[in-house]
């Protein structure tokens, strides 16, 4: 680990000042300290957040949801607001990590985490989101636990986290502050695809700090459901996991949102598949076929093609389950 200058600031516009590209906002540290001791990050200065007023998680005049970046995972999950109204964000972040990281970690660090590419942490070995241009052994190498949506030639890795994907299902809202003043970016432009610049997780200036995450009135409280396949019961990264929400009025959709992890850079979302779901009945043909369309573009590598038939599975089984009310 280098050494870096410490700094902790009492307001939201003195950490801005302070940053710049080599100096991190740190709150929980659950990834980035993973990431100095690796030696995958050397930043120059941690800039130390936790400090500011950034806890709260209130009501919005438009109904919503207003989450403060500071306010931990495990409070997060089992606050009342986010319980009723956004039981998918609950179930998701329950499904993620332990106990112990839920409680240090942050609503606005885990929008920030980084993937878990095996190359991407071993120092030794090439990795374009490391080094540009150095390389992306993952193609060849080992890769099943890569992506198979929304990869270029210059990276395959994925995006981490289960809260995001339910974040992304829900139609978020980021609200970030800079030097500059402040902005708000839809959840779905947030993170991006690697491209030829996969270095670059996110749409964040190096200036800029996440205050908030908002989410819109509608939580889909009765039809939802978080489904995540792994490896492991406890404490592992979705292979692939799907969060599934519905409108149903009768027995035909009103609104349907379906967010996958697991299989792309960045929580993937079709708008044209949600939109094709509204009008039909729901069954299990139905959401088969939606299945179908969101993986049709689908590139699978030498060791992750059991992604595709496990993602359709997933999807299958997701909005059934959203479709019965199984947020539970």
């Amino acid at each position: 680990m280098n050494p870096f200058q410490y700094s902790k600031p009492d307001s939201v516009q003195s950490a801005v000042d302070l940053a710049g590209p080599a100096s991190r906002f740190i709150a929980g540290g659950t990834n980035l300290l993973d990431l100095m001791k690796e030696n995958i990050s050397r930043p120059e200065h941690l800039i130390d957040i936790t400090g500011l007023p950034l806890r709260e998680v209130a009501e919005t005049d438009s109904g919503g949801v207003m989450i403060g970046a500071l306010v931990s995972n495990a409070d997060l999950a089992w606050h009342p607001l986010i319980e009723q109204r956004y039981p998918l964000l609950s179930q998701a972040i329950l499904a993620g990590a332990s106990p112990q990281l839920r409680n240090m970690a942050s609503t606005g660090g885990n929008l920030l985490q980084r993937t878990r590419c095996y190359y991407f942490y071993d120092a030794n070995v090439p990795c374009n989101k490391r080094e540009p241009g150095s390389g992306c052994p993952a193609r060849d190498g080992l890769n099943r636990i890569h992506a198979i949506l929304g990869a270029s030639a210059q990276c395959v890795a994925t995006h981490p986290s289960d809260m995001c994907v339910a974040l992304a299902a829900l139609d978020a809202v980021v609200h970030v502050q800079g030097r500059n003043g402040t902005r708000s970016i839809a959840f779905a432009d947030f993170h991006r695809l690697p491209g030829d610049s996969p270095e670059r997780d996110n749409q964040l200036a190096d200036d800029e700090l996440i205050t908030a995450v908002e989410l819109p009135a509608a939580g889909f409280a009765e039809n939802s459901h978080y489904l995540k396949i792994r490896d492991r019961a406890s404490y592992a990264f979705a292979l692939v996991s799907v969060a599934a929400a519905l409108d149903i009025s009768g027995s035909v959709i009103g609104k349907a949102r379906l967010a996958l992890g697991g299989v792309a850079h960045k929580p993937w979302r079709d708008m044209d598949v949600e939109k094709w779901l509204v009008g039909k009945p729901v069954s299990e043909e139905t959401f088969a076929a939606a299945a179908d369309a969101l993986l049709q573009n689908a590139e699978p590598l030498e060791h992750n093609a059991f992604k595709v038939k496990l993602a359709r599975r997933a999807i299958v089984r997701a909005l059934s389950e959203a479709a019965l009310g199984g947020h539970a």
